[in-house]
C-alpha cells in the first residue's frame, strides 16, 4: 500500500468519477507542482459495462496519464456501501495515511445514489479523521489524527451551480486522453455490451458542452465547477476572476 503524503486527495465512488468531474483540475494542479492521489471507494463492479477488474485496469492507466502519485480501490461494495462505522474507518485510515490538505469527492446529490452517499461518507470521514480519540492503525502502526483543511465536491450528471470554477482550458485534451482509458465505459461502436447512460455517442460531447458552459462563467474556454462545505478564505481579492 502506498503511504505517500499528497497535497490533494480525490476520493470518489467509482473509477472514472474523478476524471469525468475534475480530470482537468487534477492535471492543472499537477502541472503547478501539487501532488495528487486518487482513491476509488469501489471498483464499479456493478456497472452496466466492463467488470470490476477491467475498470481497475482502466483506472490505473488513466492515473498514469494524469500523473497521480497513486491510485487504488478501498473495496467497498459498489451500489451497497453504507455510511457506517466500517466504511468510515476505511476512509479515515486512508485520509490519515496520505494526510492531504484538500480532499475532493463526489457531488452532494446526483442521478447515481452512490455519488451522493459517497459524498456524505467522505465528508463525515474527513471530520472524524481529525478526532484523536478515533483510533485507527495502518500496517500495524497507530495513526495520528489529521483533518483536511478543505473538502470540495465535484459536479456530475445533475447540474449544480458551482461555488467556484477552475480554468482547465489548457488541460482539456489531456483530460480526454485520460477518459479514453475507460474504453469499456464510453461509446464504442464495436461493443456488444448493453447501452448505459455514459456509453451513448452524445455523452462526451455533452460533457464538453458542460465544461464550455462552466468555463463561460469565468470567461475561459473550459471550466470545471465545484461546491464547497464552507466559505473559502482569500488573501488577495485581485487573484479572483
Amino acid at each position: 500500500m502506498n503511504n505517500e503524503g499528497v497535497d490533494i486527495l480525490c476520493i470518489t465512488a467509482h473509477p472514472d468519477d474523478a476524471e469525468i468531474g475534475m480530470g482537468g483540475t487534477l492535471l492543472r494542479h499537477i502541472h503547478q507542482g501539487r501532488s495528487v492521489g486518487l482513491v476509488d471507494l469501489s471498483s464499479g463492479e456493478l456497472g452496466t459495462r466492463g467488470s470490476g477488474e477491467i475498470r481497475r485496469q482502466e483506472a490505473e492507466a488513466s492515473a498514469r496519464v494524469i500523473g497521480a502519485k497513486f491510485r487504488y480501490q478501498l473495496g467497498l461494495p459498489d451500489g451497497f456501501f453504507e455510511i457506517n462505522e466500517e466504511s468510515l474507518l476505511k476512509v479515515i485510515t486512508t485520509i490519515r495515511r496520505h494526510r492531504p490538505r484538500v480532499v475532493f469527492t463526489n457531488a452532494v446529490r446526483d442521478r447515481h445514489p452512490d455519488h451522493g452517499r459517497g459524498s456524505k461518507l467522505v465528508s463525515r470521514a474527513c471530520f472524524l479523521s481529525g478526532l484523536r480519540r478515533v483510533i485507527t492503525a495502518d500496517e500495524g502502526q497507530e495513526q495520528e489524527a489529521h483533518r483536511p483543511v478543505s473538502v470540495y465536491h465535484i459536479i456530475q450528471d445533475h447540474w449544480i451551480h458551482p461555488d467556484f470554477v477552475v480554468d482547465v482550458s489548457d488541460f482539456w485534451q489531456r483530460k480526454m486522453e485520460a477518459l479514453a482509458c475507460f474504453k469499456s465505459q464510453f461509446y464504442d461502436p464495436t461493443s456488444t455490451e448493453p447501452v448505459s447512460p455514459i456509453s451513448v455517442p452524445e455523452f462526451l460531447p455533452t460533457l464538453e458542452g458542460r465544461a464550455r458552459e462552466t468555463g463561460r462563467l469565468i470567461g475561459t474556454a473550459f471550466g470545471e465547477g465545484f461546491t464547497v462545505e464552507r466559505a473559502p478564505g482569500v488573501n488577495d481579492v485581485l487573484e479572483l476572476r
